[in-house]
């Protein structure tokens, strides 16, 4: 059965450590499904949550100032129904802790916003294209 069959009432997001991308898509994911899934993030290692991120989501509303990153030795993959790692890091590691415990899969490519350069307004220009390519791509994967 392939996760677009499949009702989807668990979602994992990964990325490397939990302080840019996987708490953005938390959120997004959170706030987009009100509460109809169960929605978690983690890293490969835990990072400290990155302030851009946390400013990027609240010009949305979003408050994750409270967020405590995971890594994976803290969750369990197979409690999830469908997992989405956000780099290419986190796609590899997933591919060889998931093996065959039937969770999917998904890869979904996002730059790291904190890679960007130049003054506050154009590192937050960078933050606010990744929030947005991630609400979009939740959207149109969990309709509601």
């Amino acid at each position: 059965m392939t996760t677009a069959s499949k009702t989807i009432k668990s979602v994992l997001f990964v990325c490397n450590q939990n302080a840019v991308r996987s708490p953005m898509a938390e959120a997004l994911a959170i706030r987009h499904s009100k509460r109809r899934l169960f929605v978690e993030s983690a890293g490969l290692i835990a990072g400290a949550l990155d302030p851009f991120t946390v400013s990027a989501l609240q010009e949305e509303g979003i408050d994750i100032s409270n967020h405590k990153a995971l890594t994976l030795q803290d969750v369990k993959l197979d409690a999830f129904d469908l997992v989405i790692a956000l780099t290419p890091e986190a796609k590899d590691r997933l591919e060889k802790a998931i093996g065959d415990k039937g969770v999917a899969l998904e890869y979904w490519a996002t730059p790291d916003p904190a890679d960007s350069e130049g003054n506050r307004n154009q590192i937050m220009d960078s933050y606010r294209l990744v929030r947005d390519h991630l609400e979009c791509r939740i959207a149109d994967r969990f309709p509601f």
